[in-house]
């Protein structure tokens, strides 16, 4: 990365200054005032300025690099035409379009890739296997046939430039009427920043990947669960989880401590607003462009209506709150009535901080911000870990039980029990691949996984609102290709928490093969997740059509959504040839491996 981002971590702010960010926050000027197009010039300090939204069939953008001011202390950020985040993109279905991408940075390649969109392998994006990438006083000229419509987005695939900026929407807009009606619409571009040099943040990440799960458990809290639960099953708990060397509050990498949650590139503070009148349908195209974190999404007094999963129509679900994974996009219908201003509400999923804004009646209103629920606390169940009738702690539905299925332990409970029989053995059971055993970059397998479709989420059970899962999203038609897969592939999530090291079957990207298909092909990929992480999975190119717990045909989607412990199956149609990127989005695993190259070859 350039020498423009400053190394600190850690600006001289409060806590609460830091996670809210600042009013005026954004891309600024030399002089440190933000840059307001004269069309705004009149608009309260408060009302952020939208996204420049660029149309037509003819573009030009420019990467580049822009001062940003998000907590105080002025940074280096890469930005689109000046801008952060990047313009948002309005095309239309049928069309070809022609973008150019010019690279007006001095030292660095770039590239841009078009997430979701159907397009030649060679118009991807992705250096070093769709082309070479742009590199410095340099443009390239992108041309492609939209396929199809909804909320997309578009970022970087090069290093850590989507983290400092390269990211924005992309909506195509649909030949025929969409099968619901609404009155206008906004994009809620999502994401997190850091005033740390992104390839530092990397380093840290490699070197202390514990540094931001700070909310531990405490003296106090072994107090009190030996009060409720006993001492004996206590100190069982807490054993179990130290010869792991993990700690159940790990919830995400990096949170709040290190990001401040944007808003259409506006930190809470800023206050992004956008507008209704009262009585009328209004569509939010929800899009989570951040590098790392999930987004958990309410407008306390509205129902939600989600009629769009990653850009395409389902059948329409009322909710009160979503998950949003990394890279995943939703589309929702709001009717605002009663009153005039509802706050959007995005707190990330450890509950360290949060993204917000406001639909108002008119500019410069604000409503309540909640306050951020309760940290979750993770359990063996939650990681896969089935302990059956093995006795032990009530909340980790057994104790130190069968078919743990840990690595690296150094024995104890779990490492000589593998393969040992008990709820471990059944149809749960995973088949781990040979490459996992005794690898040095595996600390941990799963012993008991499940769809889990149904499930919220960890944090979000039984928390007196409506939760979106997967299980109640359908696609609003049916298997588009119709044909049973012809041949069934098997990767599991891998990696080692405290060596952040990420990878498919415990093979890094660097010394993987790549997975070879078969133009025209259907054929089910089988995720495993043996990881206590979430990992949302994209595979460039194709279609990846989601199965329900019997293999029948559920969602399409282009970002597969992995909590711990879970198994999911999707169907692919091999129908674009080249060589293609599979990996988790959460930008820092797949740059430390949990990446590979699939081939589709005729």
């Amino acid at each position: 990365m350039s020498s423009d981002f400053l190394s600190d971590p850690r600006p001289a702010l409060s806590r609460r200054r830091f996670v809210q960010g600042l009013a005026l926050g954004g891309v600024v000027a030399g002089a440190g005032l933000g840059r307001i197009p004269d069309a705004f010039a009149g608009a309260p300090a408060s009302m952020a300025v939208p996204p420049v939204e660029l149309r037509g069939t003819r573009l030009s953008l420019a990467i580049g690099r822009s001062a940003v001011n998000f907590t105080g202390r002025s940074r280096g950020a890469i930005t689109v035409n000046g801008s952060l985040p990047a313009p948002i993109l309005r095309l239309r279905e049928g069309d070809t379009v022609d973008i150019r991408v010019a690279n007006t940075l001095t030292d660095d390649v770039t590239s841009i890739h078009w997430h979701g969109i159907l397009l030649p392998a060679n118009m991807d994006g992705v250096p070093g296997l769709s082309f070479n990438g742009i590199a410095p006083g340099e443009a390239f000229q992108y041309r492609f046939q939209l396929r199809q419509s909804g909320t997309y987005w578009y970022h970087s695939h090069s290093l850590f430039q989507e983290q400092a900026g390269l990211y924005g929407a992309l909506i195509v807009d649909p030949l025929a009427p969409p099968p619901y009606h609404y009155d206008r619409e906004h994009v809620v571009l999502l994401s997190d920043w850091t005033d740390m040099d992104p390839a530092a943040l990397h380093r840290r990440m490699k070197k202390m990947a514990m540094h931001d799960n700070t909310y531990q458990r405490t003296v106090g809290d072994f107090l009190r669960d030996a009060r409720r639960d006993g001492l004996r099953d206590t100190l069982a708990d807490r054993g179990m989880w130290g010869r792991m060397r993990m700690t159940p509050s790990d919830i995400s990498d990096i949170n709040a401590h290190t990001y401040t949650y944007l808003m259409n590139g506006t930190a809470p503070a800023g206050n992004w607003t956008g507008l209704f009148r009262s009585g009328e349908k209004v569509l939010l195209r929800f899009i989570n462009g951040s590098a790392m974190t999930y987004f958990d999404v309410r407008i306390p007094g509205l129902k939600m209506t989600v009629v769009a999963a990653d850009g395409q129509y389902i059948h329409p679900v009322s909710v009160d709150e979503f998950r949003i994974a990394v890279a995943e996009t939703f589309d929702v219908i709001v009717e605002p009535s009663g009153q005039d201003a509802f706050t959007i509400f995005a707190q990330d999923m450890g509950r360290t901080g949060y993204a917000c804004g406001t639909l108002a009646a008119r500019p410069g209103l604000q409503a309540p911000i909640p306050a951020i629920d309760p940290r979750p606390l993770l359990t063996m169940s939650d990681m896969g870990h089935d302990m059956g009738d093995h006795g032990g702690h009530a909340g980790m539905e057994g104790g130190c039980g069968a078919n743990m299925g840990m690595k690296g332990m150094e024995g104890g409970c779990g490492a000589a029990m593998m393969g040992h029989g008990g709820h471990g053995a059944d149809d749960k059971a995973p088949k781990h691949k040979p490459s996992e055993a005794g690898n040095p970059l595996v600390d941990m397998q799963t012993s008991a996984s499940e769809p889990k479709l149904d499930d919220p989420g960890i944090g979000l059970r039984d928390n007196g609102r409506s939760v979106l899962t997967y299980g109640a999203m359908h696609s609003l038609f049916t298997d588009p290709d119709g044909r049973e897969p012809g041949r069934e592939i098997e990767l599991h999530l891998t990696g080692h928490m405290e060596k952040f090291a990420w990878n498919f079957d415990g093979i890094p990207f660097g010394g993987a093969e790549p997975i070879r298909l078969k133009y025209g092909e259907r054929m089910r990929i089988v995720l495993v997740n043996d990881t206590m992480m979430t990992h949302p999975i994209h595979l460039h190119g194709v279609w990846s059509d989601l199965e329900n717990a019997e293999g029948q045909f559920q969602l399409r989607k282009h970002t597969i959504d992995m909590p711990p412990g879970t198994r999911r199956s999707y169907r692919v149609r091999a129908d674009a040839l080249g060589r293609w990127a599979f990996h988790c989005h959460l930008l820092y695993h797949m740059e430390a491996g949990m990446m590979r190259e699939v081939r589709i070859e005729a």
